[in-house]
């Protein structure tokens, strides 16, 4: 006979948005339980963890497993590569100029995974349920019901969705989501390179799309070098030496030589938005609420302040005597999270676009953009701690000292 568990909360998905969410709501001393993968996937990729998620990591205490596999980033460098007439200036955005020591960290996800599953295992207040997934989700006026595929099932008052694009919670819940594509793919890898990098982090804005350099420890760097389908389908494919010539060619000497490359991957770009990050005990978090291109970082930093967020809308409700999966509880979520996501999905899309339409009107305003950045200092400090986390929003965990 197939086992019937119950918990406070249940999370689903164990990626990093599902590992962050089960530790971030655990500090409100309520019982949660994890749907995961026995093991997680092989990843390639890194994620670079603005200060705020640095932050939340140190007070979950998962940032010292993940500290010496990263790399500072010291500064951002925006380069115009578009091979216009009109040539934008290249804009750095600086740690030192905010007062910061650096703008955050660029982790491995394995590493970051590792750290933070070590983190679930040993937290008192979580049960780690290792399975295959979720088959069925019913939820009624007191709670849900999740069947997982194995044959058990777990009762709760509270859903997390960290189920990425294709959502079953976000589903189950009727959730609405606007979806869209782009003519776009996304090539990914790490490789090795004759000069330092400096802890900088370099943006080619190009008419395929960006081509990013994201700083790795030693003398190498995390790549994500977005080109049109064809285009990048034959780079994924090319023999090493072929797709360094051309990476070498494509960063005009930046880094010097390139050396070792590591296995490349590829995937194509969409967008996600759901109508609301909460309802029927229902709470997304990560990209089950919001997908966005890998332009600026943006993606798993946003899908930190979900889980910190949600922390604290389920710690209020709790305070205040409140079922923690009710309406006023997923409402105060959604208002919560509303501008921060809307604002993010807006600025990202609207600077894809931008490369990639032959508009000129767009493609001045892009460029005066850039021109107002580099000569206008408190703009440009505006942009910079505004890019990091936005001023209107403070979870208490991802304070330098939460309360």
């Amino acid at each position: 006979m197939k086992s019937t568990a119950q918990s406070d909360v249940g999370i689903v998905g164990g990626g990093p948005a599902g590992l962050i969410a089960a530790l971030s709501v655990a500090r409100t001393g309520l019982n949660v339980a994890l749907i995961a993968p026995a093991s997680a996937p092989t990843d390639n990729r890194t994620a670079a963890l603005f200060t705020g998620s640095v932050d939340l990591l140190r007070n979950l205490g998962a940032w010292e497993d993940c500290r010496g596999a990263g790399e500072a980033l010291t500064a951002i460098r925006i380069i115009d590569d578009m091979g216009s007439l009109l040539r934008a200036p290249e804009v750095v955005f600086t740690a030192a100029e905010v007062g910061l020591d650096a703008l955050g960290y660029n982790v491995p996800n394995a590493v970051l995974v590792a750290a933070l599953r070590r983190q679930v295992k040993a937290a008192a207040p979580i049960t780690l349920i290792e399975s295959t997934g979720v088959g069925d989700l019913k939820i009624d006026d007191s709670q849900a019901r999740l069947g997982l595929r194995d044959g058990r099932t777990l009762i709760v008052r509270l859903v997390v969705g960290a189920d990425g694009r294709n959502s079953l919670c976000r589903n189950a819940a009727r959730i609405p989501a606007r979806t869209w594509s782009y003519e776009q793919y996304a090539l990914t890898c790490t490789f090795a390179h004759q000069r330092p990098h400096h802890g900088v982090s370099t943006e080619f804005h190009r008419p395929a799309g960006p081509l990013t350099l994201v700083p790795s420890p030693g003398r190498s760097s995390s790549l994500v070098w977005v080109e049109r389908p064809a285009v990048a389908e034959r780079l994924a494919r090319v023999p090493e030496k072929a797709f360094r010539d051309a990476l070498e060619t494509r960063l005009q000497g930046l880094l010097g030589s390139i050396g070792e490359i590591g296995p490349r991957g590829l995937f194509p770009l969409s967008g996600l938005t759901a109508e609301v990050a909460g309802r029927n005990r229902v709470a997304l978090v990560g990209e089950a609420g919001h997908v966005i291109p890998p332009i600026g970082a943006q993606g798993l930093n946003l899908g930190f302040r979900d889980a910190a967020t949600l922390a604290d809308c389920v710690a209020d409700a709790l305070k205040s005597g409140n079922d923690i999966g009710a309406p006023a509880m997923l409402c105060a979520y959604s208002r919560a999270r509303r501008l921060d996501i809307a604002t993010r999905v807006w600025s990202i899309d609207a600077l894809n676009r931008s490369l990639v339409t032959g508009f000129l009107p767009v493609q001045l305003v892009r460029g005066l953009g850039l021109h107002a950045l580099k000569a206008i200092g408190p703009l440009r400090r505006l942009a910079i701690r505004e890019g990091l986390a936005p001023s209107f929003l403070g979870p208490r965990l991802m304070s330098a000292t939460p309360g």
